[in-house]
């Protein structure tokens, strides 16, 4: 029943993300599901069904994939209610989403272990090489500029100001990405950090030394 309701699942989530050009694309849902699976399975923690669910869905209700927040929420709610299964898994496979945007660096309190495993898995996915494309896709969908020496990264914001206010895809890096590597919850995924937290600082030394015509 589970592999049957995971097929559904993704099927759905294909449609709907599928040409998706800002980074939140299938592939990138595949490779969250892969690092939280992996993650679980070096932990062993968490209930996989309901890790590999909020993995697959966790773009579905995403407000800057949606015409409102509660438009993503009403399709997320929706989809879930035609699997047929209990009500306390879907508010379990719910709670899990909910709480794992990065919502302008506000720490939300994870609530259970398959929380922590698939927010560990989605930021993984936002740093490092992968990390890097997907930030400047996500900044030049939105109309970003790549970069703007006259522009100071934001230290604290909104959740509204982090999703609405003015920035750079170089910002970015300083606003969230480099953020990630210190706000991973299990050891597993602390490891996987390191070599593309540390990608990142070089890709970010010869970003400069190339604006500045010093390369």
């Amino acid at each position: 029943m589970d592999e049957k309701i995971i097929h559904i699942t993704e099927n759905f989530v294909r449609d709907a993300l599928g040409e998706d050009s800002t980074g939140h694309d299938w592939h990138h849902i595949e490779r969250v599901r892969k690092n939280a699976l992996y993650i679980a399975e070096k932990e062993q923690k968490g209930d996989s069904f309901m890790i590999e669910m909020a993995a697959l869905l966790h773009d579905i209700p995403d407000e800057k994939l949606n015409p409102s927040k509660e438009e993503g929420e009403r399709k997320l709610s929706e989809f879930l209610q035609t699997l047929g299964i209990q009500e306390g898994i879907i508010n379990k496979i719910k709670e899990i989403i909910y709480s794992i945007s990065f919502k302008g660096g506000k720490n939300t309190r994870l609530l259970s272990e398959e929380a922590e495993i698939v927010q560990d898995a989605d930021r993984l996915d936002a740093i490092g090489a992968v990390g890097i494309a997907r930030a400047f896709a996500y900044g030049g969908k939105k109309g970003q500029a790549i970069y703007d020496p006259d522009m100071a990264a934001r230290n604290k914001m909104t959740e509204a100001e982090y999703r609405n206010g003015k920035s750079t895809s170089i910002n970015h890096f300083y606003e969230k990405l480099l953020k990630l590597k210190d706000r991973l919850n299990t050891e597993t995924a602390i490891k996987m950090a390191e070599d593309r937290h540390q990608f990142m600082e070089q890709f970010l030394q010869q970003f400069y030394k190339e604006w500045n015509g010093q390369a």
